[in-house]
C-alpha cells in the first residue's frame, strides 16, 4: 500500500491528508484560532471531587474544567493498548493493572495536580484529563513512574522486538517506562539513546517548572499538529510527503535532520499554480465526507446518522442485484461495507459508540467472515477500536477511541431552521396549525382581523397552492386574515397579531415544531 502524506498549510487552518493507493484515508485540521490540546500538561487545582462519580473536576485555566476520572489517577498502562505489555510467551498475568482507589482517598478540593489532556473538549464536555503523564518522541514513549519497558505491537517480528526491548532495557532512566514505537523499527542504539535522552530532559523541565508555577497554568504545550504528526505518522512506509508552505518545510526539514536525516529527501516542498490538495483530487473525497450516504463500488449504499449517544451506519443492497441468489448478494454487500465503514470511520474520525446494522445473513459463517473481515479493516487504526460480535438483532456493536469532535461537528454547525433536527415541519402542517390558530382567535370573540406573519416559501405556499383552502378558513371562522411574508422567520415558526398589533402567538398558536 502506498501512503502519502499531503499538507496545506496557511495562516487561517492547516490541514493534513493522509493518503492510501491515492485515497483519502484520514484528515487532520486545525484553525488558528482553535488549537488543539491533547499533549499539554497543566498544573491544575481540584475544582471539586464527586465520590459518586468517582471523578474529580480541575481548573486548567481553560474555558471549560478538566474531567479526571479514578481511573486515571493509578500509574496504569491500561491507556496503552497499541503497546504489547505481555512477555513474549504471552502471560497476561504480567499486565499491570491500576489497583482500586477511591477517589475521595487521593484528591481535596484545593489540591494542585500535574495533569495531561487525552481528550480534547467536545460540546458541552470539557477535556479529558490524566495523571498518567506520557511524553511521545521519534522512536520512544516515556512514561513518568512507571516502571516499564514494552514494544509496539504493530512491530511483529519476534526477534526484532527482543532486539529492541534489549536495548530500550539498557538505555531507559531509573523511575520512567518506556515504550518502543513502530518508527523504531530498524533504528540501532545510537537513535534510541538520543530520542531517551532528550524526552528525558524535557520531563525533568516539566517537573522543575511544575514547582515554580501556580495553578491553573500550562507546563507543557504539544508540538503544533504539523510536527507532531510527522512525529507520528512518517515512516519508512510513507513513500512522500508534500507541503506548499516554505516554514513549514524548513521547519520539518530541520526536524528530520535531528532524528531521521534519511527521510528528509522524501519531504518534497509543492510549486505548482493549481492548489495542492486540488493537484492530488483531495478537495472532492472531503466533500464527499459530509453526505450521510456513501456509495459501494457493486452499487450498495452505507448511511451514517449521528446521534446525541452513538453513530448509527446501516448497510443496504441499493442497486446491487448479485447474479447467484440473495444471500450471496447480502453477504458480498455486507463484505464491502465491513472494508468501506472502518475507512469512513477514519477519515470522518468518528469516535465513541458505533452501531453498525449489516444486512441479515442467515448462513453463520458469513456472519463470521463479514466480522472478521470489520476486524481486520479495524486493525489498519491508529486509534484504538473493539467490534463486539454479531447480535441477536444482526448488529454490531463497536467502539472507537475518541480525542476531538469528529470533522462534521468540525465543519458544521446546527440548522438554525430545524436547530439540528434535521427535519422542518411542511408547509402542510403549518397551514393546518395556522387553522387551529384562527380557530382559537375565533373561539376568542373578540377579533375580526389578524395579520400572520410566516417564512417567505410557507407565505408562498398559502397563497399559490390553497389560495382557496385560505379563503375558506377566513369564511368559516369570520377572520380576516392578512398574510405577510418575514425572511427573519424559520420554516416552522408563525406569528399572529390583532389589528391593534398586539401578538396573539403565545396565546393562540402554541408551540411550533422548529421554533
Amino acid at each position: 500500500m502506498k501512503q502519502k502524506i499531503i499538507i496545506n498549510a496557511d495562516s487561517y487552518e492547516t490541514r493534513i491528508a493522509i493518503l492510501e493507493d491515492d485515497e483519502l484515508a484520514e484528515l487532520f485540521v486545525e484553525r488558528a484560532e482553535q488549537r488543539r490540546h491533547v499533549g499539554d500538561i497543566y498544573r491544575g487545582r481540584v475544582n471539586a471531587v464527586l465520590p459518586g462519580m468517582q471523578s474529580a473536576f480541575v481548573d486548567l485555566g481553560l474555558p471549560k474544567t478538566g474531567f479526571l476520572h479514578a481511573s486515571d489517577l493509578a500509574e496504569s498502562l491500561d491507556a496503552f493498548d497499541d503497546i504489547s505489555d505481555l512477555d513474549e510467551a504471552g502471560d497476561k498475568s504480567r499486565r499491570r493493572r491500576a489497583p482500586v482507589l477511591k477517589i475521595e482517598d487521593m484528591l481535596k478540593k484545593g489540591q494542585e495536580v500535574l495533569v495531561q489532556i487525552t481528550k480534547e473538549s467536545i460540546g458541552t464536555k470539557g477535556p479529558r484529563v490524566t495523571a498518567q503523564i506520557s511524553l511521545p518522541g521519534r522512536f520512544c514513549v516515556l512514561m513518568p513512574g512507571v516502571e516499564h519497558v514494552g514494544v509496539s505491537r504493530r512491530i511483529e517480528d519476534r526477534a526484532e522486538r527482543q532486539r529492541i526491548k534489549a536495548i530500550i532495557t539498557d538505555v531507559r532512566p531509573k523511575g520512567v517506562g518506556l515504550i518502543a514505537r513502530t518508527a523504531g523499527e530498524g533504528k540501532g542504539d545510537a537513535d534510541f539513546d538520543a530520542d531517551v535522552k532528550h524526552l528525558h530532559k524535557l520531563w525533568q523541565k516539566i517537573e522543575r517548572k511544575s514547582g515554580t508555577v501556580r495553578a491553573p497554568a500550562l507546563v507543557h504545550r504539544e508540538l503544533e499538529m504539523t510536527a507532531s504528526l510527522i512525529r507520528d505518522l512518517f515512516t519508512a512506509d510513507v513513500e512522500e510527503v508534500y507541503i506548499d508552505d516554505k516554514d513549514s518545510f524548513s521547519e520539518i526539514q530541520s526536524y528530520l535532520k535531528a532524528v531521521s536525516p534519511e527521510l528528509r529527501d522524501r519531504v518534497i516542498l509543492y510549486k505548482g499554480r493549481e492548489p495542492i490538495f486540488d493537484a492530488f483530487a483531495i478537495e472532492p473525497q472531503i466533500e464527499k465526507t459530509f453526505e450521510r450516504k456513501v456509495w459501494l463500488k457493486k452499487g450498495g449504499t452505507i448511511c451514517i446518522d449521528h446521534a446525541e449517544a452513538l453513530v448509527a451506519i446501516d448497510v443496504n443492497t441499493g442497486r446491487f442485484t448479485g447474479k447467484k441468489n440473495q444471500e450471496e448478494t447480502i453477504f458480498r454487500t455486507n463484505l464491502e461495507a465491513a472494508r468501506e465503514v472502518p475507512r469512513q470511520l477514519r477519515l470522518r474520525d468518528i469516535g465513541g459508540i458505533i452501531v453498525v446494522d449489516f444486512i441479515d445473513m442467515e448462513i453463520e459463517a458469513n456472519k463470521r467472515a463479514v466480522l472478521d473481515e470489520l476486524r481486520a479493516e479495524l486493525r489498519k487504526d491508529r486509534a484504538r477500536t473493539k467490534a463486539f460480535a454479531v447480535s441477536d438483532l444482526g448488529l454490531i456493536e463497536m467502539t472507537r477511541q475518541r480525542e476531538r469532535s469528529s470533522l462534521l461537528h468540525y465543519y458544521t454547525e446546527d440548522c438554525p431552521h430545524c436547530d439540528g433536527l434535521g427535519k422542518v415541519p411542511s408547509p402542510e402542517t403549518m397551514l393546518v396549525k395556522l387553522e387551529r390558530a384562527m380557530r382559537r382567535v375565533a373561539a376568542m370573540g373578540t377579533e375580526r382581523r389578524i395579520t400572520v406573519r410566516v417564512a417567505p416559501e410557507v407565505a408562498l405556499f398559502f397563497v399559490e397552492q390553497e389560495g382557496r383552502r385560505f379563503a375558506e378558513l377566513e369564511k368559516r371562522f369570520k377572520l380576516r386574515v392578512e398574510l405577510k411574508d418575514d425572511p427573519q422567520l424559520k420554516r416552522g415558526q408563525m406569528r399572529v397579531f390583532t389589528d391593534a398589533k398586539h401578538e396573539l402567538t403565545k396565546q393562540v398558536v402554541g408551540a411550533v415544531p422548529g421554533t
